[in-house]
């Protein structure tokens, strides 16, 4: 069997965490880690998907020519090292594994907070100089001391577990964290300020965005008790390093215990290597056997997913949906495609506004929909393949199409009901569709018109007067040039009026065809 999708292997990646891969004859890896800038962006030209780790970056030059490229996996959690940005322009979706080194972290804060409370590494040093001064390394215990948290997700989630195993207290600051959960492991909510002063012991885990950025820096560290101890294991950013030197050197903090930097490698005259009470390791977070097996394992599985099914639940950077969530929401997804292709085409040109509104089951539906519909609307405007669902809306945005996203209450008369308002130089369009029975796609509206068509092959739309004698006419001049009719649907507002007919065809209409159906006397258009 040939294999259908090439996957590069641009980083040291656990061989037998790449099973999902490997084991599947539909996917050829390509294993060639540590390239160079030149050499990356020439493999990156020639494979559908590429995973990484921490060592090999993905800027925006290394997409210059990756015009097959549909994946980016990175195996951990953070994706600084990509260009997240670039990758969204380009419609290729960036996958993270956050579950697979979580116990790997939490049990390396652990150790750190060990390390630094009990000062092993300072009495491991003096040890292997030939010294013995018990009374040098008094240190403190955890037991009945407080654990102060900054973001609790899955990691910091699994040390204050182990924490409160210590009979530490538990503090948590983390705006994103429901006052349920907290209550779940053990923990009371607070303020930063108000954890940065009561805690004996400091751990980050927040993710690194523009709000975390530098959020721990001298101001914050005049809060704390001169005792207390502060870890970080999760990206260096956040923490100022020359704030908490400063720190470290007047003695406003009792030690820390860090494991990520501003810079990496770490350089050999940083001011931090030279504290007793700093415990450092080199990005050691998810160094263990066990984690790398798990991170490659997980990002593997959601790259085939990601290739084979469109399943981008673990992307970082579009819609996440995927799964039995993602086979529920796939006739919608089709149905939100033809309804902006069609809202698009009825609209005109210079396309101003979409509004999306959705009504069903699916919570977390209505953003898929809405890029979904967006690819439809784009459909034609821009090259073949060049927008889908990881592109779609950032590409309408940088057209200037303003793309509004409406959740409705419930419909007594569908269960899934999609509504599509496109404005552009001909006015606002309004198109609807809905699923029903779960699985049956159906255009239920067009403007005023209720209809009832079925959104499969290529469909006309006529404007006409109702009056005898045009399906006739519409009928022969088809007929006279071979194509053929699968549905006829017209609807109209009152008798005498202005009909709609909505005419599905097995081919699509040549240019000459649409203008011969245009001169009809009674098509308005």
């Amino acid at each position: 069997m040939t294999a259908t999708f090439r996957v590069l292997i641009a980083d040291k990646i656990a061989p037998e965490g790449l099973t999902p891969l490997s084991e599947d004859p539909r996917f050829e890896l390509i294993t060639r880690p540590g390239l160079p800038l030149p050499e990356l962006i020439e493999a990156l030209a020639d494979v559908d998907a590429v995973i990484v780790r921490s060592a090999v970056k993905v800027p925006r030059e290394a997409l210059a020519k990756a015009t097959r490229l549909r994946v980016i996996g990175r195996a951990g959690v953070g994706v600084d090292t990509i260009d997240v940005h670039a990758a969204t322009e380009r419609g290729i979706a960036v996958l993270n594994a956050p579950a697979g080194n979580t116990i790997s972290a939490a049990e390396l804060t652990m150790a750190l907070m060990l390390s630094v409370a009990r000062r092993v590494a300072a009495a491991d040093r003096s040890m292997k100089s030939g010294a013995w001064d018990r009374g040098a390394f008094g240190g403190s215990e955890l037991y009945g001391k407080t654990l102060g948290l900054i973001g609790a997700g899955r990691i910091g989630s699994e040390v204050a577990t182990r924490a409160r195993a210590f009979g530490m207290r538990v503090m948590i600051h983390d705006p994103f964290l429901h006052a349920d959960r907290a209550e779940a492991i053990g923990a009371t909510l607070g303020t930063l300020e108000e954890v940065l002063r009561t805690a004996d012991v400091i751990s980050i885990h927040a993710p690194l965005t523009e709000n975390t950025v530098g959020m721990i820096g001298a101001a914050e560290l005049a809060l704390v008790k001169p005792t207390a101890i502060l870890l970080n294991v999760a990206r260096g950013e956040i923490l100022q390093e020359d704030a908490l030197v400063e720190a470290l050197r007047t003695r406003q903090i009792g030690g820390a215990g860090l494991d990520v930097f501003h810079l990496e490698p770490l350089p050999a005259d940083h001011p931090l290597r030279g504290f007793d009470n700093v415990v450092l390791t080199p990005h050691l977070g998810a160094s263990t056997e066990e984690a790398q097996q798990n991170v490659a394992l997980e990002i593997a599985a959601a790259i085939r997913d990601a290739l084979l099914e469109g399943d981008l639940s673990r992307a970082v950077n579009a819609p996440a949906i995927g799964g039995e969530r993602m086979r529920r929401l796939r006739p919608m997804l089709d149905l939100a495609e033809r309804l902006g292709r069609i809202g698009a085409a009825l609209a005109g040109d210079q396309l101003a506004q979409i509004e999306v509104r959705y009504a069903g089951r699916e919570d977390d539906g209505l953003q898929p929909l809405a890029a979904a519909t967006v690819i439809g609307a784009l459909t034609g405007a821009v090259r073949r393949h060049a927008v889908n669902i990881v592109n779609a809306l950032h590409l309408a945005e940088s057209r200037g199409i303003a793309v509004e996203r409406t959740r409705l209450a419930p419909r007594a008369d569908y269960a899934a009901y999609l509504e599509v308002r496109c404005t552009g130089t001909t006015g606002t369009v309004l198109v609807a569709g809905a699923v029903l029975e779960g699985t049956h796609p159906r255009i239920v509206r067009i403007d005023s018109h209720r209809v009832d068509i079925i959104p499969q092959g290529d469909l006309v739309l006529l404007r006409n007067r109702d009056v005898p004698g045009v399906i006739g006419q519409v009928g022969t001049a088809l007929a006279t040039t071979g194509i053929n009719i699968g549905q006829y649907h017209v609807a109209r507002d009152m008798a005498g009026g202005e009909a709609l007919a909505a005419i599905g065809v097995d081919m699509r209409l040549d240019a000459a065809m649409v203008e011969r159906l245009r001169a009809i006397p009674d098509v308005a258009a």
